[in-house]
């Protein structure tokens, strides 16, 4: 059978069953086989998905990838299914309810709108630790969750009801990355198709950065923005250009007392140190077979903070045995390996594929290692923490906390718990460190928050929850917490110290990023570290020491104990992971989080529309939701912030606790909010008037447009020359008709997935972003919003520029000229008379992306196609 007259369905059969694929390795012949697994199962999508006329020319085009290593050419892309979590699913399911509403008020249906993709939603990034260090913590905080949050948890619940295909798993279901690990993804689907039973591979997409931690498990899948994702739900294509392969080849074996953290750690050193923007890595070479897929999962999960859209590796052996190891059955097992070996997608640990370039790292030579304290790639050896900080760190006085003392030390993070080896690494060394009479300070807020609901069931079996308990290492949730900065409040002990000269205190975490303010907003420096590394820094209670000669503290009798006497051998993790597993867990844990109460009874409203609450100041209906979108460039525009380098989306819309003091608190106070628990930016990406009172507001993002020490979040409005906030600027801006640019150094947009930085941007009237470069993600968000891109020449930084606030900015390009990576010319044009003339570059990389910023942005594409059809 024929997709069209150039590729066929063939047979292949698993557990006595018959199944079709498509057969698009005879359409290269030999040369299937020296793709990159991830371009392979990219070529079956293109030429599965697309329309058969359509199809023609992407034989050729994966042709000439493999003379280049690289490509110009679009390909579409269709995702089996999305995932979100509650934080990128709120403003989203915001969006969507008002563009629901648009349709209404001009005549259609609402229901016009719905899914045509499966979407689960997690709800893992409300997770707080307000509580800690007691037995009913979980308990505590899942009700403090739903207390704060309740008004979104009834949109998600209304959406899940009013649009068929959105599915939420309630809080305490785990991490969204966790979750389509464990319950989500399939490897390869099977579905009838015309009597056919069909086979093809596992492909998502979801809203958050860390999606590719699924590329351990041999599914391919990647993060994207939360408008991208709103445009595929309803029927925009994903349109990309054929990606960059980075092949990173694996030999050796990792040495015992050496966990996936520390190679994940040294992985992303690695890439970043080369350059890695936006490519897709792939994981090859004898070493890969080494890894179990808990530990390729860490790895893959950090493939944003190497700079990469993919961290793939491809199936082997590991991935049927891992389905196993969860309750999958037999057959679903027996599909995988059948359709990877006749399809050429089986690993093969001799081979080498073609790659844009390659980089080796040797198992061998991995060691314990940390990373900070202020970047995820800037690795250090365990013992040299003290050595990151300048000035030196201050030898302790006794009558105050130390200079880097440890005052949050997390079990955290999907990266790092969703492998039992690494939850029992920590258990058993925190069970020797019990029997030796060791705790951490009293000035350490300690806390175990899995990825998986599972954990509770493995710890206690494997008869270590009791020891982490002992040190303080109690589960207080199952979500994101401290990784996201939903760490809580400080001890009092350790809030009476901040600002005191020479007083630096760290958070070490078994996280994924440590971006200064992101963990708490009162904390610049932070370690990501394995979950074993953060229980001795906490015992240690300081990261001045080298962890791996200084005693980590003293027993029973006065004896100094060294971390190596308490390290867990390889041996004693095998039989506590094998005296903790039960297959049934994970039906039983899954099952129990889906139906506790506090979720089953919450009640949430119903209709094809959402009844907005004018009161509410979690929920409000966005301006931005318009058919038509914002004007393009026109005429001069002026600076409203000039930025420097590694701006994340952290600082562009924070995500941790609101303080009564911001401009956001007041607003909220204002409107009836308790300014004694105003709760998380997170939970607040349902009003636009909070968000946009939060840009640039963390002390990081500093505008260079204003003196040394200038407050954050402000700038200087022209031409009156006075020093106000972003918002009253914007707004002076927009009633004076002038168009407004940002401009950036190099890595503009790194770190999570999150619209609002786009969005916020957006509604500050921004028509430009002008960097060094941007991190593709929030590159595709700003495009989401109507916003252009576009990229200083090499040498070229906003430093080097000298921008003052009164500078105009001109760009010369008309719309019809828009092309990806076309040039762009502008001249700054000083207040003296003088012009500065460079050429940019606009970042946009496919067709649509035009398209989408001539329709001022996704929402205004969406609702000016659906209010143009002949549709009812």
């Amino acid at each position: 059978m024929t997709l069209n007259d150039k590729v066929e369905w063939a047979s292949f059969g698993a557990a006595g069953e018959s199944f079709l694929r498509l057969d698009v390795a005879s359409l290269l012949g030999q040369d299937f086989r020296r793709l990159p697994h991830v371009l392979r199962i990219l070529f079956e999508n293109a030429m599965r998905s697309a329309h058969a006329e359509e199809t023609g020319y992407l034989p050729q085009a994966f042709r000439e990838w493999l003379r280049e290593g690289a490509s110009l050419v679009e390909i579409p892309f269709l995702p089996n299914r999305i995932m979100m979590h509650d934080t990128t699913c709120g403003p989203a399911l915001v969006d969507i309810a008002a563009m629901r509403d648009v349709l209404a008020e001009n005549g259609r249906d609402p229901d016009l709108l719905m899914p045509r993709i499966p979407v689960d939603v997690s709800t893992d990034h409300s997770s707080g630790v307000d509580v800690f260090g007691r037995p009913d913590a979980f308990q505590r905080n899942l009700e403090k969750e739903f207390a704060r949050n309740a008004e979104r948890y009834r949109l998600m619940k209304w959406a899940a009801a009013a649009m068929p295909g959105i599915r939420v798993h309630p809080p305490g279901s785990g991490i969204m990355h966790t979750i389509n690990l464990e319950r989500l993804s399939r490897v390869v689907i099977s579905e009838m198709h015309q009597g056919e039973r069909r086979a093809f591979p596992d492909a998502m997409l979801g809203t958050d950065s860390h999606t590719p931690m699924v590329n351990g498990l041999g599914v391919l899948g990647w993060g994207v923005g939360g408008l991208e994702a709103e445009g595929a739900l309803f029927g925009v294509p994903v349109v990309l250009r054929i990606p960059d392969v980075i092949g990173v080849k694996l030999t050796g074996r990792l040495r015992d007392g050496v966990l996936a953290t520390d190679l994940a750690l040294e992985v992303t050193r690695a890439l970043r140190a080369i350059g890695v923007s936006g490519d897709f890595v792939e994981f090859f070479g004898p070493g890969v077979s080494t890894l179990s897929v808990g530990e390729r999962a860490a790895i893959a999960n950090m493939a944003p903070e190497y700079g990469a859209s993919t961290g793939y590796f491809p199936i082997d052996d590991k991935a049927p045995a891992y389905l196993a190891r969860i309750g999958r059955s037999s057959a679903d097992c027996a599909l995988v390996e059948a359709y990877a070996r006749a399809s050429g997608l089986w690993f093969d640990p001799g081979a080498q594929p073609r790659f844009t370039r390659v980089i080796t790292v040797d198992l061998d030579a991995i060691e314990p290692g940390v990373a900070g304290p202020r970047r995820p790639q800037d690795r250090l050896a365990a013992g040299t923490t003290r050595s990151a900080f300048t000035p030196a760190l201050a030898t302790a006085r006794e009558e105050v906390l130390p200079d880097g003392a440890v005052v949050i030390a997390a079990i955290t993070s999907c990266t790092n718990t969703s492998d039992a080896s690494m939850l029992a690494a920590a258990g058993v060394l925190a069970r020797k460190a019990r029997a030796r009479g060791l705790r951490p300070p009293d000035y350490v807020k300690t806390s175990l928050a899995p990825g998986s609901p599972t954990a509770e069931r493995f710890l206690r079996r494997a008869g270590l929850l009791d020891d982490l308990e002992g040190l303080g290492f109690g589960i207080v949730g199952y979500g994101c917490t401290t990784c996201i900065g939903n760490s809580g409040a400080l001890l009092d002990s350790v809030r009476a110290e901040l600002g005191r000269d020479g007083f630096r205190p760290v958070a070490v975490l078994s996280g994924n990023r440590n971006f200064p303010g992101r963990v708490h907003p009162d904390l610049e420096n932070g370690f990501l570290a394995s979950p074993p590394l953060v229980i001795a820094f906490a015992l240690a209670g300081t990261v001045n020491i080298d962890i791996t000669r200084e005693p980590i503290g003293f027993d029973k009798v006065g004896q100094p104990v060294m971390l190596e006497e308490i390290w867990p051998t390889g041996a004693e993790i095998d039989a506590a992971v094998a005296s903790g597993w039960d297959v049934t867990d994970f039906d039983a844990a899954y099952q129990e989080a889906a139906t506790r109460p506090l979720w089953v009874d919450l009640d949430a409203p119903d209709g094809a529309r959402f009844p907005w609450d004018q009161a509410s100041t979690y929920l409000r209906r966005p301006p931005f939701v318009q058919p038509q979108g914002q004007p393009s460039m026109a005429g001069h525009a002026r600076p409203l912030i000039v930025l420097g380098d590694d701006v994340t989306t952290d600082h562009i819309s924070p995500a941790n606790q609101i303080r009564p003091d911001s401009a956001a608190g007041r607003h909220i106070i204002a409107q009836g909010g308790d300014p004694a628990d105003l709760n998380v930016f997170a939970s607040r990406r349902g009003n636009f008037e909070v968000m946009i009172r939060g840009a640039f507001t963390n002390r990081m993002a500093v505008n260079r447009l204003l003196p040394a020490g200038a407050p954050a979040g402000f700038t200087r409005h022209e031409p009156s020359g006075e020093i106000v906030s972003l918002t009253e600027a914007a707004e002076r801006y927009t009633s004076e008709n002038t168009t407004l640019v940002l401009v950036a150094g190099e890595r503009y947009g790194m770190g999570s997935s999150r619209d609002w930085a786009a969005k916020a941007v957006a509604l500050l009237g921004v028509r430009a972003v002008i960097a060094a470069s941007i991190e593709r993600i929030h590159r595709t968000n700003l495009i989401g919003m109507g916003i252009l891109p576009l990229l200083l020449p090499a040498g070229v930084h906003p430093d080097t520029l000298d921008i003052g606030s009164a500078d105009l900015f001109a760009i010369d390009l008309e719309p019809g000229r828009l092309a990806p990576r076309c040039a762009v010319p502008l001249t700054i044009i000083r207040p003296s008379g003088e012009a500065v003339a460079i050429t940019l570059r606009a970042a946009i990389e496919t067709s649509l992306e035009i398209t989408l910023l001539k329709s001022g942005g996704l929402i205004p594409h969406v609702l000016g196609g659906l209010l143009s059809s002949r549709s009812p």
